[in-house]
């Protein structure tokens, strides 16, 4: 049954997921004098395919579908009013009927390295072990160190942070924007910047997907919307679909508005980070959905450029 609460919000149950739906209410809270009363939105774990199949890469089952399957039924049957997830995981295309009503102010979309203290991946010993489950990281970390050693990870974060703690893994790359929401970032042994790890598309971004049509709740949601961080997420978005994107291809994006002009870097690559090939551009900022879709078109070609002034690639 829905709740009796003026707006449910629906979400995955991991502590993260539940950090960022109440991220989402506290906006709402301070925005809407209607939403501000302690009980006027409530929030509903859903357990999506994604959390319970955490033995297998999510190449093997189904791809980022399987972690807003379930919400997004929800939100279409109406047990739920909207929907709070991390961008990243979002698929290009929504079923008919739900949009990305919002986003909240993008956090860091930098990865974030947890390994030996004081160590980045060029001081790894050769041969040391690499947990992760992103293709787009496993890339990067093969074409700077081929002689590092990567085996699957999934699960929640503190289940990564224990992988490390344990000496089961070396090293592995959780989001910099998640560590910070859960007061985590101290975990942290390294920030890596994008020219040493180009962050996945919509990286540090919580969007809220609500119902088309949906007039009162999209109201609200008006209200919270960061218009930049929507410019820039949209446009890392466009790029992913030219590229026909999925967790079975290694791609990343970061669009940055500074000042009226927009920076999109892009990048495309083999499994096993060969054929690694870079993009950027830069333009002005209502440009960058084309920037977008020029990058993927130029990373499809293999005339990729580095720099926005028709420097090679690499």
């Amino acid at each position: 049954m829905k709740s009796s609460a003026r707006l449910t919000i629906g979400t995955r149950g991991s502590p993260l997921a539940l950090a960022q739906a109440e991220l989402v209410r506290r906006a709402l809270a301070a925005a809407c004098p209607e939403l501000a009363e302690p009980d006027a939105v409530a929030v509903r774990v859903i357990r999506t395919s994604g959390d319970r199949f955490v033995d297998r890469p999510l190449t093997e089952i189904g791809g980022k579908g399987l972690f807003t399957k379930e919400i997004e039924e929800a939100l279409l049957t109406g047990t739920i009013d909207i929907a709070v997830h991390s961008m990243k995981d979002m698929p290009t295309e929504l079923p008919a009927g739900l949009e990305i009503a919002a986003c909240l102010p993008r956090a860091d979309p930098r990865d974030a390295m947890i390994g030996p203290a004081d160590t980045g991946l060029a001081e790894l010993p050769s041969g040391a072990v690499i947990g992760t489950a992103s293709l787009r990281r496993a890339a990067q970390v093969r074409a700077q160190r081929p002689d590092l050693r990567i085996v699957n990870l999934r699960g929640n974060v503190q289940t990564r942070l224990r992988k490390v703690k344990s000496g089961e893994i070396a090293a592995t790359f959780l989001a910099a924007a998640g560590l910070q929401r859960l007061g985590l970032l101290q975990e942290a042994t390294r920030l890596l910047d994008a020219e040493e790890m180009l962050p996945a598309v919509a990286q540090g971004a919580i969007g809220i997907e609500a119902r088309s049509g949906d007039d009162p709740t999209l109201d609200f949601l008006a209200r919270i919307d960061h218009l930049d961080t929507r410019l820039c997420i949209e446009a890392e978005r466009v790029f992913l679909a030219a590229l026909d994107g999925s967790c079975r291809t290694p791609i990343a994006a970061l669009c940055e508005l500074t000042e009226g002009s927009v920076r999109f870097r892009g990048l495309l690559a083999e499994p096993d980070g060969g054929c690694l090939q870079r993009v950027q551009l830069r333009g002005e900022a209502g440009a960058a959905p084309i920037l977008a879709r020029e990058a993927a078109s130029m990373l499809r070609s293999g005339a990729s450029r580095y720099g926005g002034a028709g420097e090679g690639g690499g």
